[in-house]
C-alpha cells in the first residue's frame, strides 16, 4: 500500500508520502509474506501519516487531494491502505486520486526530468515485468509482460535456494542486492544459462524456466561438494554472475525487439526518443549497462530514476496524483467507493500485434565488464 498526500501551491513544492514495510522483518521472513505486511501496514499507517503532515507543517484542510494505490498489487496491504484513505478523504472532504502502481513506476521519471510522451517505458520489479509506450499520463500501450514471475523475484528466489542469508555480506540485504553483490566476483561464462523464449518473437518475459534451470546446478552442486540445502556453495559468486547475467540478456533482448517495433510503427518520436526503465530492479547497475547497449546500439536516450525512487514509495502516487491533479484526470470526491484491484492491466494490450510482427533480432553482444 502506497499513499501520497499532495498540496499545491504555485508549483508543486510538496508531497509527502507513505510507504510502510520494515524491512528487517520482511528479511527475516525471507521475503513479504502478505499477512505480515498487512499487520505492519495496519499498526503504522495512521501515526506515520499523522507524523508526515506534522513535519511537513500541512494541515488536511491544506491538501490538494489524496492519492492511494489502488491496483495492482497484494490484496490484504491494498485493502488497508485504501480503507484509511476513504476513511480520512470523507473526515477532510479531500478529492481522491486512485492510482494504478505500475503507471506511477512509469510517470516517475517525470518529475526529475522533462521528459515528454510518448516514450517506451520498461518496468521491472518483484511483482510485475512489462514493456508499454507511454502516450500520456492515463495512455499507455502495452507491448509485453511477464508470463509467469517477475525478474525481482527469480532473483529473491534464486537468493533464497542459495541461503544468501547466512553470507556474512549479505544479511542485510534483499535476495536481489546480494545476487548483485557477489556476481561482481562471480565468474558468468562458468554456467551457462539458456536465455529464455530466445525461439518466440514477441515482447513478453518469462522467467520461471530460467529459476528451474538455476535450481537444478544448484542441487547438482551440492551432490558435487557433499553438502546439504542451506549451507553455502564455494562457487556461489559464479552462479549469482551467471544469474544476473541471463536474466539481464532476456530484458535486454526484449526490450530491443519492443524499440524495433516502435521504431516500424511510428509509436516514438523520430528525435531523441526515450526509454525509461523504472522498478525495483532498475536500480541493478548490471542491468543498467545491459539495456545501455541496446540504448546505444538503437539510438535512444535511457533514463533511470534514483534507486530510491526505483523501488516501491510514496513519492511517485504523490507525483502520479500531481500529474493527474493537473490534467484533471480520475480525481473522486471524497464519497465515492472505490474497490482495490490485486490484479490490473496497464492500458490498450498489444502483445498480439507485436507477436504477429515476428520481429528478428540483430545479433547485439552484450559484454559488461564488472
Amino acid at each position: 500500500m502506497i499513499l501520497g498526500l499532495l498540496c499545491w501551491t504555485r508549483e508543486v513544492q510538496y508531497w509527502e508520502s507513505l510507504y510502510i514495510h520494515r524491512r528487517k522483518v520482511h528479511l527475516r521472513t525471507g521475503g513479504i509474506i502478505p499477512t505480515v505486511a498487512q499487520q505492519l501496514h495496519r499498526e503504522n499507517i495512521e501515526h506515520v501519516v499523522q507524523e508526515a503532515l506534522e513535519r511537513s507543517g500541512v494541515d488536511p484542510s491544506h491538501l490538494s487531494a489524496v492519492a492511494t494505490t489502488v491496483k495492482p498489487g497484494l490484496a490484504l496491504s491494498l485493502g488497508i491502505g485504501l480503507e484509511f484513505s476513504q476513511r480520512f478523504v470523507r473526515q477532510h472532504n479531500r478529492p481522491f486520486i486512485p492510482i494504478h502502481h505500475m503507471e506511477a513506476h512509469a510517470l516517475t521519471v517525470r518529475m526529475l526530468h522533462p521528459v515528454a510522451f510518448p516514450f517506451l517505458v520498461l518496468l521491472i520489479s518483484g511483482g510485475h515485468s512489462l514493456l508499454a509506450v507511454a502516450r500520456g499520463v492515463d495512455d499507455f500501450l502495452l507491448l509485453g509482460q511477464s508470463l509467469d514471475e517477475a525478474p525481482g523475484d527469480t532473483l529473491d528466489k534464486v537468493a533464497r535456494r542459495l541461503s544468501l542469508r547466512k553470507h556474512p555480506q549479505c544479511s542485510t540485504l534483499s535476495g536481489g542486492q546480494a545476487i548483485e553483490l557477489l556476481a561482481k566476483n562471480g565468474d558468468k561464462k562458468r554456467f551457462n544459462f539458456r536465455t529464455p523464449m530466445g525461439q518466440t518473437p514477441d515482447c513478453c518475459f518469462s522467467f520461471a524456466g530460467l529459476r528451474n534451470d538455476i535450481t537444478i546446478t544448484i542441487t547438482k552442486k551440492e551432490k558435487e561438494e557433499g553438502i546439504e540445502q542451506g549451507t553455502l556453495l564455494s562457487c556461489v559468486n559464479d552462479i549469482a554472475a551467471a544469474t544476473q547475467h541471463t536474466v539481464a540478456a532476456h530484458l535486454a533482448k526484449r526490450t530491443h525487439r519492443a524499440i524495433l517495433f516502435c521504431k516500424a510503427n511510428g509509436l516514438l518520436p523520430s528525435s531523441s526518443p526515450t526509454l525509461v526503465v523504472s522498478g525495483g530492479v532498475a536500480s541493478n547497475q548490471y542491468i543498467r549497462k545491459a539495456l545501455t547497449v541496446i540504448t546505444e546500439t538503437t539510438g535512444l536516450h535511457l533514463l533511470c530514476p534514483p534507486a530510491k525512487f526505483c523501488t516501491d514509495n510514496g513519492v511517485m502516487i504523490a507525483w502520479n496524483g500531481v500529474e493527474r491533479l493537473r490534467e484533471g484526470k480520475g480525481i473522486l470526491s471524497p464519497n465515492i467507493d472505490v474497490r482495490y484491484e490485486p490484479k490490473a492491466p496497464l492500458g490498450v494490450d498489444m502483445t498480439a500485434e507485436v507477436r504477429a510482427a515476428a520481429i528478428r533480432l540483430p545479433s547485439v553482444r552484450i559484454k559488461i565488464s564488472s
